[in-house]
C-alpha cells in the first residue's frame, strides 16, 4: 500500500481533538519540577524526569497503547494499526527540560501526539500502519552532552558506548543514572522501524507571533558553524600610547564583530527570505583592564543558513573580511572551526502533509525554517520527516516565563492529527 499520500474519508475531515484535554494534560506535566517563576526544572535522567516519565507511560497505557523502551531510555508508544507489519508513522519530542525552562518546549510534541491517539481512540478509528509517540533522551543537553543524544545514539550519530560515557559535573554517568532510575530498555537503538516522523513545537522564534499567522509549516533546519577568532595585537599604556601607534586588538576585532552580522544579511536564502543568522556571543578582551590598550581578543562565531551551500558561502565571505581586517591593521586574526552542523531539509511529502492538513483546517500557516536544532533532525536521516511550528509568546523559549495560546496548542495539534492520518492511512472511523 502506497505509504506517502492517502485521501482520508470524509467522515474523518471534521475529526478534531479535544484542546481542554491536551491542555490540561501540559499543565499537569508541568506541576512535575514546576518552578516558583511558573516554568519547569526537570533535567534529564533525574527523579523528577522519571516521574515524567511514569507519568506519560501511565497515561499511554491507559490509552491502549504498548511502552517500549530502548537502551539510550528513548520510549516508544505504540497504538496498533490493522497491518502492524507496516513501519509506524511516528510523532515525538523530549519531556527533559533547561534548568529554567517552559512548560511546552518539548513537552507539546510528546501530548500533543499522546492526545492524537485519545482522539482517534474516541471516535474509533483505525489507521493501516500503526502510530507511535516518541520521547528521546536528553534533546536538551543541560546536564549531558551532546544535546538531542537519544535520537543521535539511536540515527548512529554517535555511539552508544559515548553517550553512556557522558558526565555530568558531579561525576555521574548517563547509563548509572539511566540505570538508577530503571529506564534503560533491553531494545538497541536504532532497531526500531520508524515510517515517517513528524514533530510538533513552539516556535521558539518571533516569526509567527510577528506574522500573526498560526501554523509554520517547517522545511528545515539551519546548517551551523562555529568558530572561535582571536585577534593579537599589543598591550600598552592608554596614556602615553598616540592613537596612530596603538595595536589595539579590540578595535579590529569589533569591527570583524560588526562583519559577523552584516554577512548573515549578505547571504539570503533563494526564495529571498534571509535565513542568514551571524551571532558573536561570547567575547574575552585581554588583559581586560580599564587603562591599558587589549592585545588579545577571542570572541565567538556562530554562523547559520538554510543549506550547506550557503553556510560555506557565508563562512568563505567572513574569512574574507578577516584577511582584508588583518591587511589593513597589520595584527593577526586567526579563526578556527569548533564544530559543524549541517543544514537539514525535510522531506517534501511531510512538508506538504502538514501544509495540506493546515489549509484543510482553516489555519493561517507559512513556510519556516528551524534555527534551533530538534530530534527530527536525526529522524530525517532515516525517515521522511517533518515539523509543525505554533506561535508562543513574544519568541520566548528556554525561560520559565514561555508561554503559548491554548488556541495554537490545539491548532497544532489538529494539525499533526491530520498529517499522521494522510501516512498512516484510515481503515475505519
Amino acid at each position: 500500500m502506497d505509504m506517502k499520500t492517502r485521501s482520508l474519508p470524509e467522515k474523518i475531515q471534521s475529526l478534531r481533538i479535544n484542546g481542554p484535554r491536551l491542555w490540561d494534560s501540559l499543565m499537569e506535566l508541568a506541576q512535575i519540577g514546576a518552578t516558583a517563576k511558573g516554568g519547569v526544572c526537570r533535567l534529564t535522567l533525574t527523579d523528577l524526569d522519571k516521574q515524567g516519565r511514569d507519568l506519560v507511560s501511565r497515561w499511554a497505557l491507559e490509552a491502549g497503547m504498548t511502552v517500549v523502551i530502548d537502551k539510550i531510555g528513548n520510549g516508544f508508544l505504540r497504538r496498533a494499526g490493522r497491518d502492524n507489519s507496516l513501519p509506524p508513522v511516528v510523532t515525538g519530542s523530549h519531556i527533559d527540560t533547561q534548568p529554567t525552562g517552559g512548560k511546552f518546549d518539548g513537552n507539546y510534541g510528546v501530548l500533543a501526539g499522546l492526545e492524537v491517539v485519545r482522539t482517534l481512540n474516541d471516535a474509533g478509528v483505525l489507521t493501516e500502519a500503526p502510530i507511535e509517540v516518541a520521547w528521546w533522551t536528553n534533546e536538551e543537553g543541560s546536564r549531558f552532552v551532546p544535546v538531542m543524544m537519544g535520537s543521535g545514539v539511536f540515527a548512529k550519530a554517535f555511539t552508544l558506548e559515548h553517550a553512556y560515557a557522558a558526565t555530568d559535573t558531579d561525576g555521574k554517568t548517563v547509563q548509572a543514572e539511566l540505570a538508577r532510575i530503571g529506564y534503560i530498555g533491553a531494545q538497541e537503538p536504532g532497531d526500531h522501524p520508524i515510517g515517517s516522523y513528524f514533530e510538533t513545537h513552539i516556535e521558539q522564534g518571533p516569526l509567527l507571533e510577528d506574522h500573526d499567522i498560526t501554523i509554520g509549516v517547517v522545511t528545515g533546519v539551519l546548517g551551523i558553524r562555529w568558530y572561535d577568532c582571536v585577534v593579537t595585537g599589543m598591550e600598552a599604556h592608554a596614556g602615553p600610547t598616540p592613537m596612530a601607534l596603538r595595536k589595539d586588538a579590540l578595535q579590529v576585532a569589533a569591527a570583524l564583530m560588526q562583519e559577523v552580522v552584516a554577512c548573515a544579511h549578505r547571504h539570503p536564502q533563494v526564495d529571498g527570505q534571509n535565513h542568514g543568522r551571524g551571532t558573536v556571543g561570547m567575547v574575552n578582551v585581554h588583559p581586560n583592564s580599564r587603562n591599558v590598550i587589549p592585545g588579545r581578543v577571542k570572541f565567538s562565531i556562530d554562523l547559520r543558513n538554510a543549506s550547506d551551500a550557503l553556510c560555506e558561502a557565508m563562512d568563505a565571505d567572513i574569512r574574507a573580511v578577516a584577511a582584508r581586517l588583518s591587511a589593513e591593521s597589520g595584527l593577526p586574526i586567526e579563526i578556527t572551526p569548533v564544530s559543524a552542523y549541517p543544514a537539514q531539509p525535510f522531506h517534501a511529502d511531510c512538508v506538504e502533509a502538514v501544509g495540506r492538513a493546515a489549509a484543510k483546517l482553516g489555519y493561517s500557516h507559512m513556510p519556516v525554517v528551524s534555527g534551533a536544532g530538534h530530534d527530527a533532525v536525526y529522524m530525517a536521516r532515516l525517515a521522511p520527516a517533518g515539523m509543525i511550528f505554533i506561535p508562543c509568546k513574544d519568541g520566548i523559549s528556554h525561560n520559565e516565563i514561555e508561554d503559548a495560546k491554548p488556541e495554537h496548542i490545539s491548532a497544532g495539534c489538529n494539525v499533526l492529527l491530520h498529517a499522521m492520518l494522510e501516512r498512516a492511512g484510515v481503515v475505519a472511523g
